[in-house]
């Protein structure tokens, strides 16, 4: 919360503007957010297999909704967003993450139950469920969450105990349809110039590459300790776009320095091995899967926001979970958070 405000204050109370607009935001989100992880713990995720075809159409309800003239709204050159009166965004693709990992894993947990492993015919039908809302993800188009999706989809097949050629099948055929989908011009322009930048800075100076040297700059500049809360001058004068949102580690890099950014990563790392836990608690198959769905969506939206800030991988529009400003993605973590708590909860 600290970092959204110190994204914002400035920038905000020299343009005339409420400092505290984001800040406040923020917190609201966050209120909501645990409000729903709460809620998520109520009902026993093991009767919440009897509703998952429900909220697995709502979540592709969603997705249609995003791309019908009058209701999708652009931002970010993606169409994702549906617009509510008073300024209120929701993006369902951050809502559809959820309703894939619990789609999938009651679809192959069904077989554990008679005392089998999935088989092939699974593993298509768990395919099947989560190919349409990645469709019409890659419809907006939104890169960066169809490849978390897909990170959360492959750890959760290679742990139901499918047969392993379905993990290296996906790995195989994912490099090659990357490749084939720059090539053949389905990425869109903005896209591959982003992919182009993360090769090359100077490829696209104006926009992308821009974006990746003053992010860089910025980390760099906190040094060890870091300049301050509210005393970064790359953070206050704005020069990295997007900050409150996806470069949020920016913020801390500059004015939280090396020790406030390595903190964070153990905060994380501290999330990721309590999950970790929960899933091996667990002797439900069902609940070991959504466990680890969560896990890697978590993992790998956070590698992936952290990596692209530092020049690691490509530049993909993703937030960082529990820090970044936005009321979806704080939404979507915290039901994730509730679904742990809720299989940690029933497994005691």
């Amino acid at each position: 919360t600290l970092l959204v405000w110190a994204a914002t204050r400035d920038w905000f109370k020299a343009q005339g503007l409420d400092p505290q607009y984001y800040l406040k935001r923020h917190i609201i989100n966050i209120a909501i957010g645990m409000a729903l992880a709460y809620g998520t713990t109520l009902i026993d995720y093991r009767m919440l297999r009897a509703y998952t075809p429900i909220v697995w159409g709502l979540g592709v309800i969603g997705l249609i909704a995003v791309l019908i003239p009058g209701i999708g709204s652009t931002v970010n050159n993606a169409r994702a967003w549906i617009s509510f009166p008073g300024g209120f965004q929701i993006q369902p693709a951050e809502l559809a993450k959820i309703s894939i990992i619990v789609g999938i894993s009651m679809i192959l947990a069904e077989k554990l139950d008679k005392d089998q492993d999935p088989t092939d015919l699974d593993v298509v039908k768990a395919l099947g469920i989560a190919a349409l809302p990645i469709l019409l993800v890659l419809l907006q188009p939104d890169l960066g969450t169809v490849l978390i999706i897909s990170a959360a989809i492959l750890a959760i097949i290679a742990t139901s105990g499918a047969p392993t050629r379905w993990v290296v099948g996906l790995l195989i055929v994912a490099a090659i349809g990357g490749f084939v989908a720059v090539k053949s011009g389905v990425v869109s322009q903005y896209q591959v110039k982003r992919l182009q930048s993360f090769v090359d800075p100077a490829a696209d100076p104006q926009m992308s590459g821009y974006q990746l040297r003053q992010s860089r700059i910025t980390i760099g500049s906190g040094g060890f300790i870091g300049k301050g809360l509210f005393q970064g001058p790359q953070t206050n004068g704005r020069f990295v776009p997007e900050q409150q949102t996806d470069f949020i580690f920016t913020v801390a890099g500059e004015e939280l320095g090396f020790i406030g950014s390595g903190f964070i990563l153990i905060c994380f790392g501290l999330i990721f091995y309590r999950a970790f836990s929960i899933a091996k608690r667990t002797n439900d198959l069902f609940g070991r899967l959504v466990c680890v769905g969560v896990i890697s969506w978590f993992a790998f939206q956070a590698f992936e926001n952290i990596g692209m800030t530092m020049g690691l991988v490509p530049m993909t529009g993703v937030p960082l979970p529990f820090v970044s400003y936005g009321g979806s993605s704080m939404f979507a973590t915290f039901i994730g958070f509730g679904l742990l708590q809720n299989v940690y909860l029933r497994s005691r």
